[in-house]
């Protein structure tokens, strides 16, 4: 793959992933605030009755469109695109990384495998993951550990500069890296991810051709970028099902001062204070959120490739 090639894919996948963060920005806070610890944006207390009469409280967490009333009630809309920058610093180098990476060996294994192989696509997709998640891991440790502190609500919210102090003045080098081995894990949902999301694609491309075939049309068509989005969607919910555990490790892992030290530990600890379904928690919210974005990423990805490839 010539140089420009790659310069076109780096640029593409940046593109993908910043109007994938823009457009779905909204989602990430709402999913965002619903994981949050923090009671004051819940639904008030519900008052639950003891075996000796006296009451408790216990906060009920809403659900997605509650969530997003509230915000928009007592915040209003500019509150939902809060976060948007730094989430905009880790994403487009990250996606370019991501389908450069991607781009590169798919190009170099189709020289060893079947061309276009299933073989060429998950080794392509787990080396692109593995290669981004090294090299971006402390700006989702540092987003994640500022949206974690915006749960307490009425205290200054600390910076990215005295976050990445703090992480460092506490951990060290080494504390940038925190929950990097879930995201490893986590590998295995982009691989099944664009597994699918080729398969599809080639299907779609073979239909396209037999059309063009019969009609001699050869220009691409409105109906073939749905059909894209429409693939890696479902690529996209197929894998977060089945790969989703390893989010909410990887959360735990980033809290600060907390008391998972490993992925296996976090998971074995998971499973045995919280049971099967605590693996799965937030589930519903991470799908409403990540469907579109992905495919919103990767139909403008595909779109931006063919712009700049004629």
């Amino acid at each position: 793959m010539s140089q420009r090639d790659t310069l076109v894919h780096l640029f593409a996948g940046g593109c993908g992933g910043t109007v994938g963060a823009i457009l779905t920005c909204p989602l990430e806070v709402v999913k965002t605030r619903l994981q949050s610890s923090s009671v004051t944006l819940y639904i008030s207390e519900v008052q639950l009755s003891t075996v000796n009469g006296a009451s408790v409280n216990r906060v009920v967490s809403p659900g997605p469109l509650h969530c997003l009333k509230m915000i928009l009630q007592k915040e209003g809309p500019r509150s939902l695109f809060r976060g948007l920058g730094p989430n905009l610093v880790g994403v487009a180098p990250s996606r370019a990384i991501y389908f450069a990476a991607y781009s590169s060996c798919k190009e170099r294994l189709n020289h060893v495998f079947p061309a276009d192989s299933t073989q060429v696509h998950m080794v392509s997709a787990g080396a692109a993951g593995f290669t981004a998640i090294t090299a971006t891991n402390p700006i989702w440790l540092i987003k994640t550990r500022l949206q974690l502190d915006a749960r307490n609500r009425g205290e200054r919210r600390m910076s990215a500069f005295e976050c990445v102090s703090r992480v460092y003045r506490t951990d060290g080098v080494k504390g940038f890296y925190r929950g990097m081995s879930a995201s490893y894990a986590g590998i295995s949902e982009t691989v099944i991810h664009f597994v699918i999301y080729e398969s599809i694609k080639r299907k779609l491309l073979e239909y396209k051709t037999a059309k063009s075939a019969l009609d001699d049309e050869t220009t691409k068509e409105a109906s073939d970028f749905v059909g894209l989005m429409l693939a890696a969607a479902t690529s996209k919910t197929c894998a977060t099902s089945i790969a989703y555990p390893h989010e909410v490790v990887r959360t735990r892992l980033r809290e600060e001062g907390t008391k998972y030290r490993s992925f296996f530990q976090t998971l074995s600890t998971l499973v045995r204070e919280e049971g099967y379904a605590s693996l799965y928690r937030g589930l519903t919210t991470h799908l409403v959120r990540q469907i579109p974005n992905t495919a919103i990423m990767m139909s403008t990805y595909e779109v931006v490739v063919y712009l700049l490839n004629g």
